[in-house]
């Protein structure tokens, strides 16, 4: 079986879907899918399902809904015998397990991607890191489960695993800024500050890229943008370490063209 969730929901047995099209169905796969391996309580899903205020034929309509999906399952795997679906979408006590192998599902491909180039980026394998970050940011497809509702679980794994690409895209960056790679990184973090005007660490990056593009003009220009937007929309001024470089940008501090990164700099301004 192969489950991804990270973007529309697809869900295949032998090349054939078995993602339902009802609604609530689709709840039920995405969070047994996310959960692949592990117990998914009657509790959970029932909140998932309808929130603080279930119907009395919630358990009842809870097990229609595992049974539309062990159907779509047992279709798509003819030859294997009757009752087949029984052992992949498996009933435990308390709840139910989609019994499938990690690697099936894109969210541990992604994750076991992420964390091995975070391993590379902290014993200073910059190379390494920076490949295996961005193989993990292209096992996704788009935002996660965009085709499919979501209740108060779901919600919670889609803030957790958006939070989590966001830290991944980051990393990567402060990478390849370390490997001197600040030209290339221009249009994507143009990108990335418009899509999150009051990220100070975006930010901070893109100024560097751009101050060593030789674009100190639009490197100021990005620091007064999110300092507008900051003071706009919450009534704060950028963080101390984030006005420190544009200091070191107005002043064109010699350390500025180092391969460093924000970070990194801003230990070595403070020193």
């Amino acid at each position: 079986m192969e489950i991804k969730v990270l973007g529309p929901l697809e869900a295949r047995e032998n090349g054939v879907s078995i993602a339902p099209s009802a609604v609530k169905p689709r709840q039920v796969l995405s969070l047994l899918g996310l959960q692949a391996g592990h117990v998914v309580t009657v509790p959970t899903l029932i909140e998932e399902l309808w929130g603080m205020t279930p119907p009395r034929s919630a358990l009842t309509t809870l097990q229609t809904y595992v049974l539309q999906v062990r159907r779509r399952i047992e279709a798509a795997m003819p030859g294997e015998g009757p009752g087949v679906a029984k052992n992949v979408l498996v009933t435990r006590y308390g709840g139910y397990m989609l019994d499938v192998p990690p690697e099936s599902v894109d969210v541990r491909s992604y994750e076991r991607l992420a964390s091995a180039g975070q391993r590379a980026f902290e014993i200073g394998d910059l190379e390494s890191a920076s490949r295996l970050l961005r193989s993990a940011a292209e096992v996704w497809r788009g935002p996660v489960l965009v085709d499919v509702q979501i209740g108060v679980r779901l919600g919670m794994e889609v803030t957790r695993l958006q939070e989590s690409r966001l830290g991944v895209l980051e990393t990567r960056i402060e990478a390849d800024l370390q490997l001197g790679k600040h030209q290339s990184l221009l249009s994507e973090l143009s990108v990335l500050t418009a899509q999150h005007p009051m990220h100070e660490n975006l930010c901070a990056q893109y100024m560097l890229a751009l101050y060593r593009a030789g674009r100190q003009w639009k490197s100021l220009e990005a620091y007064q943008s999110l300092r507008d937007t900051l003071i706009e929309e919450l009534g704060l001024e950028p963080s101390e370490r984030l006005r420190q470089l544009q200091r070191a940008i107005l002043s064109s501090e010699p350390s500025l063209d180092k391969p460093l990164s924000p970070r990194q700099l801003e230990r070595q301004l403070a020193g």
